[in-house]
C-alpha cells in the first residue's frame, strides 16, 4: 500500500518595509512541525513578496 500525503502551502508575508525576519519563519515552522508538518521547499521569488513554505504530512 502506498503512503498518502496531505500538502500545505504557507505564506509568510513581509513587513511594511518589505523585509522578512528569519525568526518569523522559524516560529511558524516550529508551530507547524508540532502539528506533524514537514518542510519540503521554500521559495522567496521577489524582493518584496512573501516567502512560500511547501509542507507535507502523512494522512
Amino acid at each position: 500500500m502506498s503512503e498518502r500525503w496531505q500538502y500545505k502551502v504557507e505564506e509568510i508575508k513581509p513587513t511594511f518595509l518589505g523585509s522578512i525576519k528569519p525568526v518569523d519563519i522559524e516560529e511558524r515552522l516550529q508551530a507547524l512541525g508540532l502539528q506533524g508538518w514537514e518542510l519540503v521547499n521554500a521559495v522567496h521569488a521577489t524582493a518584496v513578496g512573501p516567502t512560500l513554505l511547501f509542507l507535507k504530512r502523512r494522512l
